[in-house]
């Protein structure tokens, strides 16, 4: 853990010139966000191999009206929504909380800024944390990334 999970209308899979977004980008610039995120002592708050973000367009999908008023106000009424959902593991601070989430916002907001001023997208980011029922990791990715003893 941390994952991020982002659920989107398949629509934004199209080039940016016809009203899409590079969601590989997005997924990279995410990622990179949360491995620089510290708490207040400055220590990281994620470990860089547990960092995921993953992308699904969603199969099926209806965003509000179907698309009236988008083009009852003069636009295409092809409405794309974005949801984000980070779900990270207990014990970090309420505002370590809100640092990671304004700092996911400003990266999502960046990504998306273009598409914001000329189509009508929605985008929503929730964190979450909780308690654990269960929680297996296997992993080998993590000594990638842990510093030498000595080092």
């Amino acid at each position: 853990m941390p994952h991020l999970v982002i659920l989107y209308t398949p629509n934004l899979d199209q080039p940016a010139d016809r009203g899409g977004s590079d969601l590989t980008a997005l997924c990279r610039a995410l990622a990179s966000t949360m491995c620089a995120q510290v708490d207040e002592a400055g220590k990281p708050v994620f470990p860089t191999g547990g960092v995921r973000v993953l992308a699904y367009p969603a199969a099926h999908y209806a965003v509000a009206d179907g698309g009236a008023a988008g083009q009852a106000a003069g636009g295409s009424g092809d409405y794309a929504f974005v949801y984000l959902n980070l779900r990270m593991g207990r014990g970090r601070s309420a505002a370590t909380h809100l640092s990671v989430g304004r700092a996911l916002e400003t990266t999502a907001q960046a990504h998306f800024a273009a598409l914001l001023a000329s189509r009508h997208i929605g985008i929503t980011l929730q964190i979450d944390e909780g308690p654990e029922v269960f929680d297996a990791k296997h992993s080998s990715l993590h000594p990638l990334f842990q510093k030498p003893a000595n080092g």
